[in-house]
């Protein structure tokens, strides 16, 4: 069952299950792009210019793993997982297995892992999501798992 695509009902902590997933996507990643956001974020020659790339360990032109991440909240946002009250991080672990590359079309698939029900807060939880962004190639090129405060259905008066 797939939940909070456009047009359905906010996600809430009772809709969720472990093994659940949602899909989030295309981001295409373009160059100019790429050299924009790491001259002012990430300014390394790997980054910036095709040459220096092609002598690092990533052999061509890469974007910054940071780039990745904004891409793939931006998928998120706009993707299947609608949570109501939007997602709120409260910690996250990122892994980037491989460089992601100026034309490479992204998508991201979340699948819940853990839900933990507030103990002092009854409604609320936190839910563990991995959040997996691949290449057109299926390849993972960022795996960000975030706990997230997801928050119960508000009860009805």
């Amino acid at each position: 069952m797939r939940f909070g695509t456009k047009g359905r009902e906010p996600v809430y902590l009772d809709d969720l299950s472990v093994g659940q997933t949602f899909a989030s996507g295309p981001y295409v990643m373009e160059e100019l792009r790429m050299k924009s956001f790491a001259a002012e974020f990430d300014p390394q020659p790997f980054h910036l210019d095709d040459a220096a790339a092609e002598e690092s360990i990533f052999r061509g032109l890469a974007a910054s793993g940071w780039l990745t991440a904004a891409a793939t909240m931006r998928m998120l946002v706009k993707g299947e997982l609608q949570i109501a009250g939007g997602l709120v991080g409260l910690g996250v672990e990122i892994n980037w297995p491989r460089p992601t590359r100026a034309g490479d079309t992204l998508n991201v698939t979340s699948e819940i892992i853990e839900i933990v029900p507030s103990r002092s807060k009854p409604n609320r939880g936190v839910v563990k999501v991995r959040h997996t962004t691949f290449n057109q190639k299926g390849e993972p090129v960022q795996i960000f798992t975030a706990n997230l405060l997801v928050f119960k259905k508000p009860a009805i008066t």
